[in-house]
């Protein structure tokens, strides 16, 4: 009488591994696979209402002429979402406005990120004379994700960022890396 719910409660178990995924090899690589952009995304984009926001300078640059990188970590404090490609960037000055160019080498990848994951961009940018007439004089950043309406914003404190052209500034911006372990 004993072998009927013991053979029951080994079925329903294999069914419900089976159901979580653990019969499927097309998703064996866990975490480290969602990480690096090679599984299906899990959770909608990203919404910038619930990433918390780091701002910092990996190497600033101190003179004119100077290439530095301003790094940008996001943290999701809220539940799993997908980041993917590359933030928008627009360098804000006093009546005037310049849109970052995505770094040409980096590769865009889709991340998940699950609460509390992070994620990071760096903002590269060539150092302007102050006050010159091919440096635009930033005091703001403003930013968005992927796949969202809003923009987040920070201050710039790291001198003028030089220009290419009238309307073009010397700097790029990557693409969102995963940040931390």
């Amino acid at each position: 009488m004993r072998a009927v719910p013991l053979t029951v409660t080994a079925l329903a178990a294999a069914l419900l591994l089976t159901a979580c995924g653990g019969g499927d090899d097309s998703d064996s690589g866990g975490d480290e696979s969602k990480a690096t952009g090679s599984a299906a995304p899990a959770g909608g984009a990203c919404a910038a209402d619930g990433l918390g926001q780091e701002v910092g300078p990996v190497d600033a640059a101190p003179a004119a002429g100077d290439t530095g990188n301003v790094t940008v970590t996001l943290t999701n404090k809220g539940a799993q979402c997908t980041l993917k490609g590359f933030p928008k960037v627009t360098l804000q000055a006093d009546g005037a406005a310049a849109t970052v160019a995505e770094d040409g080498a980096a590769e865009a990848q889709t991340l998940t990120l699950p609460a509390q994951g992070t994620a990071s961009f760096t903002i590269t940018y060539v150092r302007g004379e102050k006050g010159g007439d091919k440096s635009l004089a930033v005091s703001k950043v403003k930013y968005g994700l992927p796949g969202a309406s809003s923009t987040v914003s920070f201050d710039w404190s790291y001198g003028d960022v030089a220009l290419k052209s009238k309307d073009v500034p010397d700097a790029t911006v990557s693409a969102f890396t995963q940040a931390g372990d």
